[in-house]
């Protein structure tokens, strides 16, 4: 199967948290970086120094973020998840560990019915990430 350029990225839309929320998810993943930063200048129309439009991969999955210039009265909302799913208990415990600290539980990191060990929250800055453990078959 040749390789296939990711045509469907997920765009995440902060209010001036965008590369502090980059420099987060890059430091729990491995195999993540930032691979590109354009800022807004003096000249805005955002605040100087923000993020205008920025990418970083977690684990070979593009994703791009922004610091949106207008004030919106939306936020994320736990309708859409990142989904992850984990090859070792200390893999999903460790992310829990990390993405639930100043974050919001929705389901504790437990067994249930669909999974051996599943954990959902959302971090601290909103973004809603569901987490399971790989069931060995």
């Amino acid at each position: 199967m040749k390789n296939l350029k990711q045509k469907i990225t997920t765009l995440l839309m902060f209010s001036d948290q965008a590369e502090e929320a980059m420099n987060f998810y890059t430091s729990i993943f491995e195999e993540s970086e930032i691979t590109s930063i354009t800022r807004y200048g003096k000249d805005g129309p955002g605040k100087e120094g923000s993020v205008l439009h920025a990418t970083f991969s977690l684990r070979g999955q593009v994703f791009m973020c922004i610091d949106s210039s207008v004030k919106h009265e939306f936020t994320f909302t736990p309708a859409i998840s990142l989904y992850v799913t984990c090859d070792s208990e200390e893999e999903i415990d460790q992310y829990f560990e990390k993405l639930s600290n100043n974050g919001h539980v929705h389901m504790p990191l437990a067994e249930y019915p669909f999974s051996e060990k599943f954990g959902w929250v959302d971090d601290q800055f909103g973004v809603s990430w569901q987490l399971t453990l790989e069931r060995n078959n």
